[in-house]
């Protein structure tokens, strides 16, 4: 009963995170660019640096700007990958914004206890008002790309270049991802953006299928990853992130195995 009572709002948490990343999954997965969600939850890590340093309580404004910033930047994306290879940009982006933000937190009293604050998130100590408040935003999110699904699917599947539409895309994904970072650290998003989509797409191509694939492992392995870190007092969210890439290894070998 105790760690029922302790675990039931993280457990929460992860739930609502995995509705909402396994679906920006498919679309990052299909365009290409598996590292943009590091990188956007990085760049949007300045913001929050520059709250802790600035001692600013609600990190939340400075945190949005950024992933303004941030979301312009990507909707050019197809436009930049005229140039240059768009997975470099988005690592040229990731380690810019990781050697701002150490930079920012060097300066900042508490540094390192902010810097694993950006890193692993505080999901052990979400609260009912933090799981409402994302089950919101997230439902507001999704209701969104659902009325306009056709509009953002033609973007991913179709390969069309609408600067409106893409803006509308990174900057609702953006929105998210400050909200997710944090909740629940950088690592743990990145791992609840792709894994779960990955999973999905081992069975089948069809986006529908992919989600609701996708959802399923997501709760499963968060559910395990957070028994087993309560029960050996082990860091919550790199043990989220194993149990659902061990999810993940365990169906892809599966699958080889059965394919032989």
């Amino acid at each position: 009963m105790e760690a029922i009572n302790f675990l039931l709002y993280p457990f929460l948490g992860c739930v609502v995170l995995v509705l909402i990343h396994a679906y920006f999954g498919i679309h990052i997965l299909e365009r290409g660019i598996i590292f943009v969600d590091i990188a956007l939850a990085q760049f949007i890590s300045i913001g929050i640096a520059l709250s802790f340093f600035l001692s600013i309580e609600n990190p939340y404004p400075l945190a949005l700007v950024f992933a303004l910033i941030g979301a312009i930047v990507l909707s050019l994306s197809r436009r930049i990958e005229r140039f240059i290879n768009i997975e470099a940009f988005i690592g040229v982006l990731y380690i810019f914004s990781f050697a701002i933000s150490v930079l920012i937190l060097d300066r900042s009293p508490h540094g390192i206890e902010e810097f694993k604050a950006i890193l692993n998130g505080n999901i052990l100590w979400l609260t009912h008002r933090d799981v409402i408040s994302a089950f919101l935003l997230y439902g507001f999110i999704g209701g969104m790309h659902l009325i306009f699904r056709k509009k953002f699917l033609s973007l991913t599947f179709d390969g069309k270049d609408n600067f409106v539409w893409e803006f509308l895309f990174f900057f609702t994904f953006a929105i998210v991802l400050v909200k997710s970072v944090l909740m629940a650290g950088i690592i743990q998003v990145f791992s609840f953006l792709i894994i779960p989509a990955l999973i999905g797409r081992l069975f089948t191509k069809l986006p529908g299928r992919i989600l609701i694939t996708g959802w399923i492992a997501g709760v499963f392995a968060s559910f395990i990853g957070l028994a087993i870190s309560f029960k050996l007092d082990l860091p919550t969210a790199p043990m989220t992130v194993a149990s659902l890439s061990l999810v993940f290894i365990t169906l892809f070998l599966f699958k080889i195995i059965r394919k032989d």
